[in-house]
Parts: C-alpha cells; structure tokens; sequence
C-alpha cells in the first residue's frame, strides 16, 4: 500500500522520489533497541504492529492525544532524539465504517466485541466521534472490567457498559475487535442473533475476507463488511503523518494495492 501510494506521489513531487517503505520482524524485547536504531538512522515514520503497539506508549518521547487515550501507537515520528506516538487506527475505522456501510459512528449505537489493544482503539473512536451508547463484550470479565475502567473517564455523559447488563437498542453497529475469524477453524465471536438490535457488522479482520461471523451477518440479512477499508484508511493517515499529504489523496491508489495483493 505504501510503496504504491509513494510512487503515485514521487511522480509529481520530486522529495518523495527516495522514499521507500520496508517491513522489518522485531522480536518484543528488542522492541527499545530497534526504535533507538531507527532513530539514530533518520527514519521518516515507523509504524507497529502487534504485539508492540501498547509498550511503545512508554516508550515515546511524547503522545498525541488519540495515541495517549487508546494507550496504543501505532504510527510513529521522529520528535527530537525520539518519537511522537500516534494512533491511526480509529481514523482507519471510521473511515472503513463510512466507505463500506456508509454509517457514521456519531450518534450510533455499538457493540465491540474484544477487550484488547484493537478494542481498546475502536471504544476509544467511538466515544471521540460521539456515539450514542457503547457495549463491550468480551470472553474474559477481567479484562473487561479493565477496558471498561479505563473507558470511563472518556465516557462523559455516553453509557458504556458490558454486553449482557442490558440489551443494545435496535440499529446497533457491531464491531468485532477480536482475532476470532483469523483461521477458517476459528469459531465467531459472537451468535449475532444474540444481539437483536444488531443492524449492521464491521469486521476488523481483513485476511480471509469472509469470516465466520460476517457469513453469519450475509445469512442473516445485514449490512457488513470485512476491516479492508480500515486498513487502508489507517494507513493513508500515517503516511500523512510523515508527509503532510491529506490522507484521502492517497487512500484510492492504498486500497487498490491492497486488494490486487489480497486478490479480491
């Protein structure tokens, strides 16, 4: 995606034309040795996946506000001898959720399913765009007492609680925040048809495109999509990050890329 998105901008801007973008496999513990080497050697931005998303907030010379409220980054860029942490990925899901459903998350009613980083992100987004009323489900109660501890100083005035307490309204957006879904064997995360208000599913897996739960949503006549969008969205905002180039001139020449690699 970003390699497509750099050579579509070094076409007419010539301080592009060295950039390139590269993948590198850093094991966690040697997570603060590879941001101090990728300092030292001039990187323009670098972005984090997995399991390094969270202890990279403590490791940041500073935090922009979405990337301090997620207790996630994401996307980083150079700040003096360090790095400025941002979260890109809310960005990513508003965006998936807009181009795919065409809803907004002002105003709506949702569901996430996960207590993670991933989940911690899209409740994060949520609450910022103003969503009416957010549930969380969640496997394991610990951790969603946790996510449900750190949300409440977000909250305001917005109800946030656990799937379960009470039933969501009708035209409820359901978002799934897990990475059930990841292997054809994985079972889903939720029975949707326990969620009676659900209207619409947003899954943020990508790869497979058709998970279990979204074969469950076609089936039972929902709106859905797969976190496609999302990826593409998230990324076109870091490559703003590190460029200054608005993220929508170059989310169409990411997604295209995207799906030639998937195939779809």
């Amino acid at each position: 995606m970003h390699a497509a998105a750099l050579a579509e901008l070094s076409r007419s801007d010539a301080r592009f034309a060295g950039w390139a973008y590269h993948a590198f496999d850093i094991e966690a513990e040697r997570l603060p040795e590879a941001l101090g080497a990728m300092a030292r050697l001039g990187f323009a931005g670098i972005n984090l996946t997995v399991p390094h998303k969270v202890r990279a907030v403590g490791l940041c010379a500073s935090l922009d506000p979405g990337a301090l409220e997620a207790g996630a980054a994401n996307t980083l860029a150079p700040d003096g001898a360090g790095w400025r942490g941002f979260n890109t990925d809310g960005y990513g899901l508003a965006g998936g959720i807009r181009g795919d459903l065409g809803l907004e998350l002002r105003g709506a009613h949702v569901v996430i399913l996960g207590a993670g980083g991933a989940a911690r992100g899209a409740a994060v987004e949520c609450l910022r765009s103003g969503c009416a009323g957010l549930w969380i489900a969640n496997r394991t109660r610990a951790n969603l007492d946790l996510l449900l501890a750190h949300l409440a100083p977000l909250a305001g005035r917005v109800p946030v609680r656990a799937l379960g307490d009470d039933a969501p309204p009708e035209g409820t957006l359901v978002i799934n925040a897990t990475s059930a879904g990841l292997r054809d064997a994985d079972p889903a995360p939720v029975d949707l048809a326990s969620i009676p208000g659900a209207a619409a599913v947003y899954d943020m897996i990508y790869n497979p495109p058709q998970t279990r739960l979204l074969r469950q949503a076609r089936a039972l006549g929902l709106p859905c999509a797969n976190g496609l969008g999302m990826l593409v969205h998230q990324g076109a905002k870091a490559l703003e990050t590190w460029t200054g180039i608005p993220a929508l001139r170059t989310a169409p020449a990411m997604r295209a890329a995207a799906a030639k690699a998937l195939g779809s």
